[in-house]
């Protein structure tokens, strides 16, 4: 089953800009990587909510939210389960090294990105 939202991910105009906005709202940084360029990741103070993952637009990108994305403990599992109740345009599994996760994307009928990912840790 699709568990709860693990993280919301924002392109920005300015990554820095929005994570120091996100702080003031009293989010904190829980890392940074290299993920598309410079990228923060921020959680609730209190531990309680989703993370925000924050990139700057590059290109023809434009701000906004990319997608969200639900925790899942068997990735495998629920990507099989997705292909069986046709869901569209499903990407994955596939392990990203830069935030040790593996993830499979998929778009709702609108065209939406949503995706569930799996802590590798």
């Amino acid at each position: 089953m699709i568990g709860e939202i693990d993280h919301i991910e924002i392109e920005a105009s300015d990554a820095t800009e929005m994570a120091d906005f996100l702080k003031k709202l009293g989010y904190e940084e829980h890392r940074e990587t290299e993920h598309h360029g410079q990228s923060f990741e921020l959680s609730p103070a209190d531990g309680d909510g989703p993370l925000f993952e924050i990139h700057t637009v590059e290109g023809e990108e434009v701000p906004g939210i990319n997608h969200i994305a639900f925790a899942v403990d068997n990735i495998e599992e629920i990507t099989e389960d997705l292909e069986e109740k046709e869901v569209d345009a499903i990407v994955g599994p596939y392990h990203v090294d830069k935030t040790g996760r593996t993830i499979t994307n998929f778009r709702d009928p609108d065209g939406r990105r949503f995706q569930i990912v799996q802590d590798d840790e």
